[in-house]
């Protein structure tokens, strides 16, 4: 707060930028994402960790693609207009029909720039995905059910338990500042979780990213992702929803203690030199642990893990003036049923709206004003 009070906030004060999980929500983020990738961090240097989950691994993959400013537009219009047939005489889709529709997505999108996505000069992706354990470690028509009841249960005794079910898994692009290193350090720590890391390549990348956007019983896990520990693998949002992480020591003063995890430097004292800022574009003003905590209000606080952390986030009036009075959600699909191009109508005037969040954060930065500043809400 006194930073941006003195300051206001440049592109090099960032070291880290989350992407939440989230589903359609994440459209309303497009226009911010293009400037903020597009235009304003362009004008710095520095390195910038990107770590995303679910929809938001598939925006920070995005990011780090040549043209990212063209690559989001098409990430929106694409995403806007998926469409899957559930089968005669059923509401929704199969499992594998939406995994498979999915995998040809990403393969449409990303097929022959993965190479060049993975050597960015200055981005670092850490691709979040949750890894099953024991019930959980293969797919299973009863076994995956059961074992998604004990990790709701346990989770609400205590959210570090759930890690006996699922573990946080993070597929890390290789940092071309440490030679002979094959991944970059995780910016964050890992105490608060049981975590693993992997280092992120092109045999791996379509996998990881398709792992982290495999919801549990709408698409189908991800086995025998090359170069992980054997396993299924389920959407990152499901450990870590809003990618409220262990941000306050920063790269340079944590010990991340991720199983697998590539060398991270020695503790030092954490300060905006140092370890920079964390930039957070979000659709809400919370910052919700995991994907099982989204009814447990109490979760839902601030912690000083954030006390680096400038987020954007719309205001609660405005979302209501979107169509539906809300922001995009998988709910529309039963919404609409299929009635695609409605749905599509709805998601496009959301997203042509968000022009708006962009142009705010864009006349803030040319005259920061310390009064629209607030502390984050306290859930």
């Amino acid at each position: 707060m006194e930073h941006l009070v003195r300051h206001g906030l440049q592109p090099e004060d960032v070291q880290t930028i989350p992407a939440a999980a989230g589903g359609p929500k994440g459209l309303i983020l497009g226009p911010l994402d293009r400037y903020i990738f597009g235009e304003w961090l362009p004008r710095s240097a520095q390195a910038v960790h990107l770590v995303g989950a679910s929809i938001g691994a598939w925006r920070m993959a995005t990011a780090c693609l040549p043209d990212s400013r063209a690559a989001f537009e098409r990430l929106e219009h694409d995403y806007i207009h998926q469409h899957y047939d559930p089968p005669p005489g059923r509401s929704r889709p199969t499992p594998r029909h939406v995994s498979e529709r999915f995998g040809q997505t990403l393969e449409a999108f990303y097929g022959g720039k993965v190479q060049a996505l993975l050597r960015h000069p200055r981005f670092r992706l850490h691709i979040v995905t949750a890894r099953g354990r024991h019930l959980l470690a293969r797919e299973h028509r009863l076994g995956t059910p059961l074992g998604y009841l004990g990790a709701f249960l346990t989770n609400a005794v205590h959210r570090k338990a759930m890690g006996a079910w699922l573990e946080r898994a993070v597929f890390s692009s290789p940092d071309p500042m440490q030679p002979g290193s094959a991944c970059a350090p995780l910016p964050f720590g890992t105490r608060d979780y049981r975590t693993r890391q992997v280092p992120l390549t092109q045999a791996n990348f379509m996998q990881a990213l398709q792992a982290s956007c495999s919801i549990p019983f709408v698409l189908q896990a991800v086995h025998h992702i090359a170069g992980a520990p054997p396993g299924a693998y389920w959407d990152g949002g499901i450990t870590d929803y809003h990618m409220h992480l262990q941000y306050e020591g920063g790269q340079n003063a944590i010990n991340s203690e991720a199983e697998g995890a590539c060398p991270v430097s020695a503790g030092g004292k954490n300060d905006l030199k140092s370890s920079g800022l964390v930039l957070y574009p979000h659709f809400q003003r919370e910052v919700v642990p995991g994907w099982l905590d989204k009814q447990l209000k109490w979760r839902h606080k601030p912690t000083a893990a954030l006390d680096g952390m400038v987020l954007l986030a719309p205001n609660p009036e405005w979302v209501r003036q979107l169509p539906n009075g809300k922001l995009p959600d998988r709910q529309d699909f039963l919404h609409y049923g299929l009635d695609t191009a409605a749905r599509a109508r709805a998601w496009q005037a959301a997203a042509a709206a968000s022009q708006q969040l962009a142009e705010e954060f864009a006349q803030w930065l040319e005259r920061p004003d310390g009064a629209v500043v607030r502390p984050l809400a306290p859930g």
